[in-house]
């Protein structure tokens, strides 16, 4: 075909092309600008404005990613318990999301960024300044001119309600949805980021050389000894101990706990990419590196573990060892290398296999394995970073111990003390018509088994 232009179109055409090359060149001296912009951030000095941009376009991306965690464990919590249960497991963690950014909101971000404080209580009311929700230059200067404050609390905030989350799951099937919710306010609302604030807030152990990351104390620690503390009140599930000996309950859909814990994956890449709190590609990199290192060989020895333990390949504990490496390498993913990030990923994995057999077989009812992943790992995990030679042993050790007693005790009374006033547990009634009925009058299948 031929094609004959008018001179004003060739005109036009000749126009269009030297605005598209003026574009490109303003686009590449952008990127250039960019490229070559030393990370000063890091360095405690001031950034520049295109650093500022830029660090705080990689937050955001990595809060969008943590909050997909959400659904990831919702779709792991759903899979591993009970079809009649699948919307009161939805509905808990729909509501621990809003929960979770409320009450970091009014009070948790005040409380995990105190400012200056004595070490181990401290309170800044003015963290979150919300009289000032609209004010466009409320985050300026902060953090160094870093990052701004609004994408900071809300990064944070994403953390905040997952330590709820862990909970959650271990307790499924058989606690009231008020009750649970009750705890929830309280524990990620004060416990979370009052510890929290020990380590991120520039507390004491921070103070002493303590180091977590992202988390694997701070969050999944914390959480695990919570659900702990919650399995051991309530006790098992009906029909799950016979004779003494534990009773196989299986969870109704493989392919929502493969979806969910897929979704986890993806999410750690701003779980704790996030938490370099810069786009520094170098650093940044890195600690994606040795996530992704640490949940691959997580699968490994989960897999190996299984085969000589089980005698079969239990896509259940492969898929649990892939989310054990997670939470072991986020305390020192940006402190341990690649080749020792595998390492904490094939001891976690392996060690995840063993500890969900041993904690069954103690009757500790966990129907999704939550203390091993997130409590037995993330210790290991935190005792881990040690490996560095500029942390040590010690510091970690006391970290672990200090977050374990008063995380286990205030979990353990708060729990007790709403045992003793609304009560915990469903009615043996309801736990076996199922609590999608008996709590919310609806079923989310059609067959409910």
């Amino acid at each position: 075909m031929h094609l004959n232009f008018s001179s004003n179109t060739k005109n036009n055409l000749k126009k269009e092309d030297t605005l598209m090359n003026k574009r490109n060149k303003i686009a590449m001296t952008l990127l250039a600008l960019v490229a070559f912009t030393p990370m000063y951030c890091l360095a405690g000095e001031g950034p520049s404005q295109e650093l500022y941009w830029l660090n705080n376009i990689w937050m955001m991306v990595a809060t969008f990613l943590v909050f997909i965690m959400h659904l990831g464990f919702a779709m792991l919590e759903t899979g591993l318990t009970r079809s009649k249960n699948t919307v009161n497991i939805l509905f808990k963690n729909t509501g621990i999301i809003a929960i979770g950014l409320i009450t970091y909101a009014f009070v948790g971000f005040g409380l995990m960024y105190p400012g200056d404080f004595n070490g181990i209580f401290g309170y800044c009311a003015s963290a979150l300044p919300l009289n000032e929700m609209f004010a466009t230059d409320a985050g300026i200067g902060y953090a160094d001119g870093c990052y701004s404050l609004w994408t900071d609390f809300l990064f944070q905030g994403m953390f905040a309600a997952t330590a709820a989350t862990i909970v959650s799951g271990a307790v499924a099937g058989r606690i009231k949805l008020g009750s649970f919710f009750i705890f929830t306010v309280l524990y990620v609302g004060f416990l979370y980021p009052w510890l929290g604030s020990w380590k991120w807030g520039g507390g004491w152990l921070d103070g002493i050389g303590f180091y977590d990351f992202a988390g694997s104390t701070l969050v999944h620690s914390v959480g695990g000894w919570g659900a702990l503390a919650g399995v051991l009140l309530l006790g098992p599930r009906i029909g799950k101990y016979v004779d003494g000996k534990p009773n196989a309950i299986p969870g109704h859909s493989m392919p929502l706990v493969t979806i969910g814990v897929f979704l986890l994956w993806l999410g750690w890449f701003g779980f704790n990419g996030g938490s370099a709190l810069s786009a520094d590609a170098d650093y940044t990199s890195f600690v994606l590196v040795t996530t992704c290192l640490a949940a691959a060989a997580g699968i490994v020895g989960a897999m190996i573990a299984s085969k000589f333990v089980q005698k079969k390949p239990d896509l259940t504990m492969a898929l649990n060892g892939c989310l054990a490496g997670l939470v072991g390498i986020t305390a020192g993913a940006d402190m341990l290398t690649p080749a020792q990030a595998m390492l904490v990923g094939v001891v976690t994995g392996a060690i995840a296999v063993f500890s969900v057999i041993a904690i069954d077989k103690a009757k500790i009812d966990d129907p999704v394995g939550a203390i091993t992943v997130h409590l037995v790992c993330g210790i290991i995990g935190t005792l881990a970073v040690a490996l560095n030679p500029d942390v040590t042993f010690t510091a970690q050790l006391i970290g672990v111990l200090s977050y374990g007693v008063v995380a286990f005790a205030f979990a353990l009374i708060l729990f007790s003390i709403i045992k003793a006033t609304v009560g915990i547990w469903v009615s043996a009634e309801e736990e076996t018509v199922g609590l999608d009925v008996t709590e919310h009058a609806m079923s989310s299948y059609t067959s409910v088994s």
